[in-house]
């Protein structure tokens, strides 16, 4: 990594200093360098050739510029250019006057989303300076100046530092406005009263131009440099850059692209908008955390603490860039050590992910057309039929009087009450849409949720102090502010009031970002610094209104130019908490807008996709993403919701769907109904065999929720997580794993019927090959020639995969639970289970089950569960009963199939008595094992 040259010549070396040096010259008053903080001791030394280059450049005798002055020292590479015209293209001499230097591009770099900067930041350009440095019970304190006012307005010319050393691997620091209390976002964090005794970072700052430097212990790498270019803190733009050790970047959700994002010139934009997904666009969530891999298997991650709209810049350099229009600089900065740690620190800050109900994990079906009453339950009927799963029916608009929320037409859906009461007696669940704008056109009297919302004050107002009317389905609407606690209890009572009439199981939030029809407001928005500020990120529309609310609007807790990307997650917390107080159950709350933090109350699916095989390959990285971000429960539209899915399509977005988190077939009004039974009969015997597959596999998936609640674990998981030290995993994004020991290889592409994926190093069992009764009653695997097993180095490989297969494997070392699928998960729940027991080559593996009721709030701290882990070694596989109760108490194990059995056994034993009707395949080394035994029991199975 580059340092910068220094900003003046000094009275002698313009150095970092080491704990040592810095010790020495501690006397002399230096106007620039490295403040390294005493109590760090082992502090690793700043490479000497690092200093020696920053001495060089200190002494040379360059003047030192002022604003308005044509900058001498430009020659820095254009990778390390830092832009100084963020909020307009300017001319050479707009640009010199702003202190800043102009060398234009001769050309764009291929395959960047924008240009290198033309009118750059100069290392000499006047930053803050840090003074007053001193220590905390929980890190340092200091003051920042800035002499030079930069070109934005109103600059906070003296700020406060803060840094606090939470944990080992948790580093804390915050920029303020010590004068004046500005916004800041109103999540609760960890509060911690003491520095954490041994961390695996250190802290250096440089004075001047101030800086934050983080190195890992370890290995003296740094991870985040703030020196690269100056700190801005203006009341309505502020910037931090970072140095970055390495290019492999993921995170700055919500948009559309690879895993991986592009440091070759890229802009990110947070600001939550209604639009159907395509990449280069601002869409529905703001998540401005992100995690960088590093040599050797190594990461860390950097959460911004910020919902202001912001952009977030990438550069070659490589490095990064915050900007955003509000707010103060709130930032964490996780150590890992590998990316498995990053993400549960993360998590430790924002929250952990909610338990889902059972059934959740089931298969969801919808469309927006379905207009009656009669048309859904043929649809639910029809599903029946043709022998495919189906655990909850939805309704999207159809069902609502006028498209207003908690109401439903007496025209189609006349015995809308009686229909989910029918739903229930077969076993089934019940979510319908419901948007957070509220219709305010009707007489006063005539619609409860508004004329009771207008009396408890709890919509967002305009600048006169009335509710801001905008326009979304059912006309004018006002929208409820779900910062305002009054408005959590309105919210709260008109669900249950509606749950009265209607029993419904689960709420589907839509429309949140806030979606508006017009523009800020049916009256506009008026002219101000909030609605057109001096730096406008790059949101679709180009203003912050487009497509939603005044920013200026008033909230309980601030203005929506501030609170705006939380909006989604605000309502969503107001549904989970009305859900739990409603039903006395576990909550089940789907959400399009979604922020830092939003997995604690609800999951999330990824909007109006297209029918398209691009749209089909890219949800795997959101997929992904979500699961990184603490937001586990998540998927994609199954066969895409706009356009006309095609049969082709369809099967492969139904086989790779059976693998998301959460798992819906829903679309659109106009387009060709794309139910599972609408298709030939191949099709649907390749859609049923994927949808028994996930049913087979529910406890599995179950289990994996719940590391994620209790562990801060992800449930879809990409494969450097797994495998950080093998940089081949590092941009596999058209593969994931379930947890550690299933790996997913689907088809992506129109019209293949072979796959290439990459397998790490091991040995990864075909679950193709896995006998059928094994599996409860999955149909005969596919006729094509699997291999068994895959003996990998860590290679790209190419698979059979004809349109009726998903390839699926298992990872040597596991063992997962499996269950006899049903058409519902209440059927489900009562087949008995089957172990699938993979070794490795020293012939050991283990695996875990949790089980519970599927539903109830509390099962941990009442202890009505039961967790059960499954060993594997020396020919026996043994369960030990970590914690066992009347639940679960009833389920039977049938069946043990053990794979990687090298020789024949002559004998099998169950508790001690002897099985006589084993069956081995050396072809395959698959022994198969039927038992009658209690899950809830201990048990020991052997072979000799």
């Amino acid at each position: 990594m580059k340092w910068p040259p220094c900003p003046r010549p000094l009275l002698g070396a313009c150095a970092l200093l080491s704990l040592a040096t810095a010790a020495l010259v501690g006397h002399v008053l230096l106007h620039d360098f490295m403040v390294v903080p005493r109590e760090l001791h082992g502090f690793s030394q700043v490479p000497k050739a690092m200093n020696q280059a920053h001495q060089q450049r200190a002494s040379d005798p360059e003047p030192q510029p002022s604003l308005g002055a044509a900058p001498t020292q430009c020659d820095v590479p254009p990778n390390s250019r830092f832009d100084c015209a963020p909020d307009k293209a300017i001319t050479r001499e707009q640009c010199e006057a702003r202190g800043c230097c102009y060398v234009p591009a001769r050309w764009q770099p291929r395959g960047s989303q924008m240009a290198q900067p033309w009118c750059f930041f100069p290392p000499s350009y006047p930053s803050y300076k840090l003074g007053n440095l001193t220590t905390t019970e929980t890190g340092y304190t200091a003051t920042l100046r800035r002499d030079t006012p930069t070109f934005f307005p109103k600059d906070v010319l003296t700020l406060r530092l803060d840094v606090l050393m939470e944990t080992e691997s948790r580093l804390h620091f915050t920029i303020r406005d010590p004068a004046n209390r500005r916004y800041e976002v109103p999540l609760e964090t960890p509060r911690v009263h003491s520095r954490a005794p041994s961390t695996l970072y250190s802290v250096e700052f440089s004075e001047e131009p101030f800086g934050v430097v983080v190195r890992r212990k370890l290995d003296g790498r740094v991870v985040l440099n703030t020196t690269v270019a100056p700190l801005f803190f203006a009341e309505q733009f502020l910037q931090l850059s970072t140095s970055l050790p390495s290019p492999y970047v993921t995170g700055l959700a919500e948009h559309l692209g690879p895993l991986m994002l592009s440091t070759n010139w890229t802009k990110v934009t947070l600001w939550n908008r209604d639009v159907a997904p395509k990449s280069d666009v601002n869409l529905y969530g703001s998540h401005p955390f992100y995690l960088v891999l590093e040599d050797g298997g190594l990461a860390h991650g950097v959460f911004l603490l910020n919902s202001n709209a912001m952009d977030v810049v990438l550069q070659p350099s490589p490095a990064l860039s915050w900007r955003s229009t509000g707010g103060i600089l709130d930032v964490y900065v996780f150590l890992g050590p590998e990316p498995k740690s990053v993400v549960r620190q993360y998590l430790d800050v924002v929250g952990y992910p909610f338990m889902p109900p059972y059934w959740g994990l089931g298969f969801h079906l919808c469309r927006w057309g379905y207009s009656s009453t009669a048309i859904t339950r043929q649809v639910v009927e029809n599903m029946t039929q043709a022998l495919f799963p189906l655990d909850v029916q939805w309704n999207d608009l159809d069902y609502m009087d006028a498209r207003r929320d908690f109401t439903f037409n007496t025209d189609g859906f006349g015995d809308f009450p009686a229909m989910v009461q029918e739903l229930h007696q077969g076993g089934r669940r019940y979510v319908m849409i419901v948007d957070p704008a509220i219709s305010s056109s009707g007489p006063a009297g005539s619609y409860r949720p508004y004329d009771e919302g207008l009396r408890r004050g709890v919509f967002i107002t305009n600048e006169t102090g009335q509710p801001l009317i905008g326009k979304v389905w059912p006309g004018p609407t006002a929208f409820p502010d779900f910062t305002n606690p009054e408005t959590l209890d309105w919210w709260q009572d008109m669900v249950a009031e509606f749950h009265a009439q209607v029993p419904f199981d689960g709420m589907w939030i839509d429309m949140n970002e806030p979606s508006n029809f017009v523009k800020g407001s049916v009256d506009g928005c008026p002219d101000s610094d909030l609605e057109n500020p001096p730096y406008v990120p790059g949101v679709f529309g180009g203003t912050l209104r487009a497509a939603t609310i005044c920013a200026s609007s008033h909230q309980f807790l601030s203005t929506h130019y501030n609170l705006h990307n939380l909006y989604g997650l605000t309502e969503a917390l107001a549904s989970h908490r009305a859900l739990v107080k409603v039903q006395g159950s576990r909550p089940f709350v789907i959400s399009r807008s979604t922020f830092a933090g939003h997995g604690q109350y609800a999951g999330h699916w990824t909007g109006d996709v297209w029918s398209s095989w691009e749209q089909l390959s890219s949800s795997v990285p959101e997929v992904l993403l979500f699961n990184l971000l603490g937001v586990p429960l998540v998927g994609a539209d199954v066969c895409g919701f706009l356009g006309n899915t095609s049969e082709e399509l369809c099967v492969r977005w139904t086989q790779l769907g059976a693998f998301y988190p959460f798992m819906r077939n829903h679309n659109d009004l106009h387009s060709l109904p794309q139910e599972p039974y609408r298709f030939s009969d191949s099709a649907q015997r390749a859609m049923r065999t994927a949808l028994a597959l996930r049913y087979t596999l529910l406890p599995h998936l179950y289990t994996l929720f719940h590391r994620a609640h209790t562990r801060g674990e992800t449930v879809a998981r990409p494969l450097f997580l797994e495998f950080p030290e093998d940089p081949h995993t590092w941009t596999v994004d058209r593969q994931f794993l379930w947890g550690e020991a299933l790996l997913i290889t689907p088809v992506l592409e129109a019209g293949k019927v072979e796959v290439t994926g990459y397998f790490p190093n091991g040995t990864w069992y075909n679950l193709q090959t896995v006998p059928a009764e094994a599996l409860g009653s999955l149909p005969p695997p596919p006729s094509a020639p699997f291999k068994s097993a895959i003996h990998s180095e860590g290679q790209w490989l190419t698979l059979p995969a004809p349109l009726d297969t998903i390839n699926l494997h298992l990872r040597a070392g596991h063992i997962i639970p499996l269950q006899g699928p049903g058409l519902t998960t209440t059927e489900s729940r009562k087949q008995p289970m089957a172990l699938a027991v993979a070794l490795t080559g020293s012939g050991e593996a283990h695996g875990e089950l949790f089980w519970d009721d599927g539903e109830s709030l509390g099962v941990l701290e009442r202890g009505a569960y039961m967790q059960v882990v499954f060993l594997a070694r020396n020919n026996t596989i043994v369960n030990e009963l970590l914690h066992v109760t009347s639940e679960g108490a009833g389920l039977q194990l049938r069946k043990v199939t053990v794979l990687g059995v090298v020789t024949a056994p002559q004998q099998v034993v169950s508790n001690g008595i002897p099985v006589s009707n084993f069956t081995y395949s050396p072809q395959t080394q698959t022994l198969a094992i039927p038992v009658s035994l209690a899950m809830g029991e201990q048990f020991l199975i052997s072979w000799s």
